[in-house]
């Protein structure tokens, strides 16, 4: 296990809007967050993301991974 194995779709859409992000809509399973400043998101709402995805979501948001985790 990683450190960010385990976390769902909207545990990371919690994070992310600690971040100043704001969830637009939502697309099938996936949510949509917007943030003013920062490229659009586009969570898939699923029990477990994969870690190299939300490494990738994380790297869009230009958020380090340690200051992703101290918000968890």
């Amino acid at each position: 296990m990683g450190i960010l194995a385990n976390i769902s779709g909207k545990k990371a859409v919690k994070i992310f809007c600690k971040f100043g992000y704001v969830v637009d809509h939502q697309t099938g399973s996936h949510i949509i967050l917007w943030h003013d400043s920062k490229p659009t998101l586009s969570v898939p709402n699923h029990k477990e993301l994969a870690p190299g995805l939300l490494r990738s979501l994380i790297r869009q948001a230009n958020i380090s991974v340690d200051d992703f985790l101290a918000k968890k």
